[in-house]
């Protein structure tokens, strides 16, 4: 396994980290994510992300007590939450005060925890002014139930907003965001995050890297039985699927197998590795409703040394969506 600095940070998380969301709770039982993740474990993956949303808190109780029965280090693991959508009371969702020192206490004592390494504002609060948020994360941290805080789908400029309220009031910064990254989404961390990089040492933690399954290729001739888009709840995915958009991407998925077989990797490893090329990016998380896709994910280190420049611009022929850099008006 390779372990990479969560940004400017000290802290180090594995290259391919492990996820609940989808399969804790609604593709699997304890058991199995129990198999999951020692998996995971065992190829050396040292980050387990979770949120208080997924499977309306049950991913994390599955994982509290999958941690309870493998008597793993905690030192060990980077655990992480993310707080946005904690229930239907009224100030039971967002990121106020209020809910985020609720909902951590509860996501807590659901992990069986007594802190998580990271902890993520799930998603951007319209009814919150960021100035609240940043000191309630800053409250969770110095009450040492979190170690490092973070966003997840900000935009550039309300990240910026936050780091630089944080700076101005001698609060702790965010250190990371969790953005979607795969070979059809690539505009925030190739473009829109360039400067934060630069500037404040953005670290990220993607997800997605396969687009909810499409880059797997198992969609390529149809919608397979007891495959996430066939889920209740998630008809939302096989309505993207199904449009001329989604159609789009299965024909570019197609095409983008034929390189994966010359490279003698499976299309998931490979888009995999595709993300990991890129070195703005700390650590990709991985899911899996079974074993044997965990062990397959991880392989996807050994992908990583055959995507030379040459196979680089192969994948990028059939994409043709690298984002534009700046236009450089002077000529220089």
């Amino acid at each position: 396994m390779e372990y990479r600095f969560l940004g400017k940070s000290g802290l180090k998380v594995s290259a391919l980290s492990f996820g609940a969301w989808v399969t804790f709770g609604e593709q699997v039982d304890e058991e199995i994510a129990y198999q999951c993740m020692k998996e995971a474990y065992d190829a050396g993956v040292n980050f387990f992300d979770n949120a208080e949303v997924y499977a309306q808190g049950q991913a994390e109780i599955m994982m509290g007590n999958i941690l309870k029965k493998t008597g793993w280090k905690r030192s060990d693991l980077v655990l992480s939450t993310k707080i946005f959508w904690g229930g239907s009371g009224p100030n039971d969702c967002g990121l106020s005060r209020k809910h985020i020192f609720e909902g951590t206490n509860a996501a807590l004592k659901r992990l069986q925890v007594d802190y998580v390494d990271l902890i993520f504002c799930h998603r951007p609060d319209l009814y919150t002014p960021i100035e609240e948020t940043v000191w309630a994360m800053n409250l969770i941290i110095q009450q040492g139930k979190a170690l490092y805080w973070g966003t997840s789908e900000w935009s550039a400029e309300q990240i910026r907003h936050a780091h630089e309220f944080a700076l101005r009031e001698h609060l702790i910064p965010p250190t990371m965001e969790q953005p979607e990254y795969n070979m059809f989404n690539r505009e925030k961390v190739e473009k829109e995050f360039l400067n934060l990089y630069r500037d404040i040492g953005l670290g990220t933690t993607t997800w997605s890297p396969l687009a909810s399954g499409i880059l797997t290729g198992k969609y390529n001739n149809g919608i397979p039985e007891g495959s996430r888009l066939s889920l209740k709840g998630y008809q939302w995915l096989r309505s993207r699927l199904e449009s001329e958009e989604g159609r789009k991407k299965l024909e570019k998925t197609r095409q983008l197998t034929r390189i994966a077989d010359e490279l003698g990797v499976t299309m998931a490893q490979m888009a995999i590795a595709w993300c990991l090329k890129n070195p703005d990016v700390s650590t990709v998380i991985t899911g899996a409703s079974n074993p044997s896709q965990v062990r397959q994910n991880m392989e996807a280190l050994k992908a990583l040394d055959l995507l030379s420049d040459e196979v680089m611009e192969k994948i990028e022929s059939i994409l043709q969506n690298k984002p534009r850099p700046p236009m450089d008006l002077r000529n220089l």
